[in-house]
């Protein structure tokens, strides 16, 4: 079940956090750079960071959250993180189904570490197309994604 996350409740903040850390370690490692924002952040950071947050349950447990900006014409994912406890178990895809059918905007967009390989998938196969690629630091680049809708 995919419902809304109150993230304004410190609760649900710490939830989403408990599935950020680990989620972004994995990706830290597949990246090559434990210096990524999401590994810094806080409950009170993901209070005021201006998403919309949506949650996967199974059995009233929390396994992945999505976050965006939406302006009514385009969509920007932030966040779609799964605890490792429950990848390659189709929740990634699930939050990105929800957010394509919840609102009909023409564009969505998105970044990820060029080296997180699953990720990378994940939108190529969704029909996701590279916009360009940001050299951070010489250990670390994002590749921007775009999808007409």
């Amino acid at each position: 079940m995919i419902k809304s996350i109150d993230i304004s409740n410190g609760k649900n903040a710490e939830a989403v956090l408990n599935i950020q850390i680990p989620s972004y370690r994995i990706e830290a490692e597949l990246i090559g750079s434990f210096d990524i924002p999401p590994l810094k952040d806080t409950v009170q950071t993901l209070q005021i960071c201006g998403e919309m947050f949506f949650g996967y349950y199974e059995n009233d447990e929390l396994c992945g959250v999505i976050s965006i900006k939406a302006d009514g014409v385009e969509v920007d994912i932030h966040r779609l993180i799964v605890h490792p406890d429950h990848f390659r178990k189709g929740i990634a895809q699930s939050l990105l189904n929800f957010i394509e059918k919840e609102y009909k905007v023409e564009t969505i967009k998105v970044a990820t570490g060029s080296q997180n390989t699953p990720a990378v998938h994940l939108y190529k196969k969704n029909g996701f197309q590279k916009l360009k690629e940001i050299i951070v630091n010489e250990r670390l680049s994002l590749t921007l994604f775009e999808k007409k809708l």
